[in-house]
């Protein structure tokens, strides 16, 4: 089955989202999500570099607000 990176991307960045918290104006995630993904999302410039020694990535001004929408989208109760 072939499978569409930018849709697990998506996933992963909605996923960012849910641990994501606020240090002192950088938003940091928790990076415990495929490799693979987290090198996607550095590449477009979403996130810093998940190769470093720290436990978590800073997101972008531009990947925080894509990441709140697309966990509302995959995520959120649907009434």
């Amino acid at each position: 089955m072939a499978l569409d990176e930018n849709r697990i991307d998506d996933a992963v960045l909605a996923l960012l989202y849910l641990t994501v918290m606020d240090d002192r104006g950088n938003w940091r995630a928790w990076k415990s999500h495929p490799w693979d993904a987290l090198d996607r999302l550095y590449e477009k410039g979403l996130i810093s570099n998940p190769r470093s020694k720290a436990k978590s990535v800073v997101l972008s001004h531009e990947a925080m607000q894509r990441s709140k929408e697309l966990a509302t989208e995959l995520f959120g109760q649907r009434a």
